[in-house]
């Protein structure tokens, strides 16, 4: 049983092409199923997360998170957070499942690095391309483009980390032009539930990866709010506890921290603002769905010495030089000469009299590619 404020199968806006409806699933259902079996939820499998798959790295391994490790743990937490406040697991679901369809390889490396070379055509983000990704570019299904999904699924992936203001991505304003997302109001709480998810999700496995990779160390992880009282609090437990169970122990109750806040929270504002529909949270001012102010002080602490000790560690930075490197290659040789690009790729592009058009299909070939693909292509091309 959902609560009111949770979307509502029944009161969904539908597909912007009619289907008749499931006998057995609800339309999220179906979404998150196509989302499942789309090429571009598989090829997140070698994206990269922080670690580039680079050959001969000594702590590279398959311990590591990749895109699709962090999703699969990103729906996890969202299920989690929607189930225990009534909200549709399903949409959660399929939200968090949805939200990094875009990103390219190396990760917000590649990300950075495609966008300066979109900057002359329209630009380039993450989200945006997960939209064209579901709308236009799978393409499976007799009947559409893309994964035809629900207009709920795909307010989610455009406004999930909150209201959209401003010049548009191209990709962005092509799929609202067709179908209005209402960008200037919040998300449905489902689709807020998925935002926090992704930020419990990495702040928690980027600190165990981080570990791994030996980058930093637990004694240095004692001297951050949240993380230092879980670590006391397992010493206190289990004294002499063996060291990877012991830091297993300690970042699992950091996890458990960041969830249950978030759902202490968001419990206290629904009952203070008792909303009765879905419509109501996407009218409110500000999202619904967050963490106590203490608390997000405490995870901008614990981003900040990530970010200095992890994401611009002086391996990981090296890592990034080299990635860049070769989109910057890899691009601009693609768009000068399509045909190096496979298939109907090439084929569309070279046909194309707009320089712009061809460069966002270069975009679309480049940004779907795996890390090991883009290696790959770069040493036949380039190396």
């Amino acid at each position: 049983m959902t609560a009111p404020y949770a979307c509502q199968p029944q009161d969904s806006r539908g597909r912007l092409w009619p289907e008749r409806m499931s006998t057995f699933r609800s339309p999220w259902q179906r979404d998150r199923d196509r989302i499942i079996h789309s090429s571009a939820f598989r090829r997140l499998k070698h994206k990269t997360q922080v670690f580039v798959e680079l050959e001969g790295e000594e702590y590279r391994g398959d311990y590591f998170r990749t895109r699709l490790t962090h999703t699969i743990e990103v729906a996890q937490v969202a299920r989690t957070i929607a189930g225990a406040l009534d909200l549709n697991t399903e949409l959660a679901e399929t939200v968090a499942l949805a939200h990094d369809l875009g990103h390219p390889p190396f990760g917000h490396t590649g990300e950075d690095a495609l966008a300066a070379l979109m900057a002359p055509y329209g630009g380039f983000d993450h989200n945006a391309q997960a939209l064209r990704i579901v709308t236009r570019l799978e393409r499976h299904y007799a009947d559409f483009d893309g994964l035809n999904l629900t207009w709920e699924s795909l307010e989610g992936i455009a406004k999930h980390n909150g209201p959209v203001t401003g010049p548009l991505p191209y990709a962005l304003a092509e799929v609202n032009a067709q179908w209005d997302l209402e960008l200037h109001t919040n998300a449905s709480a489902e689709a807020q539930v998925a935002a926090v998810a992704d930020d419990v999700a990495y702040n928690h496995h980027d600190l165990h990866d981080g570990l791994r990779a030996g980058l930093f160390t637990e004694e240095e992880l004692r001297e951050l709010p949240v993380i230092g009282p879980a670590f006391a609090r397992v010493d206190e437990l289990h004294p002499g506890l063996d060291p990877m169970r012991r830091r297993h122990e300690a970042l699992r109750r950091v996890f458990g921290v960041m969830v249950e806040d978030v759902i202490a929270v968001a419990r206290n504002r629904l009952t203070s603002l008792q909303p009765t529909s879905a419509q109501q949270i996407r009218d409110m001012e500000g999202p619904i769905i967050r963490f106590s102010k203490p608390l997000y002080q405490n995870i901008k602490a614990i981003k900040s010495f990530l970010f200095t000790r992890m994401y611009r560690a002086p391996s990981v930075v090296e890592e990034r030089a080299s990635a860049t490197a070769m989109l910057n290659d890899l691009f601009p040789l693609f768009l000068a000469d399509p045909a190096q690009m496979p298939d109907h790729w090439g084929l569309e592009a070279a046909a194309t009299p707009s320089e712009t058009e061809r460069a966002r299909m270069v975009l679309d070939y480049v940004a779907g590619m795996t890390d090991r693909f883009a290696m790959s292509e770069w040493r036949r091309l380039c190396g």
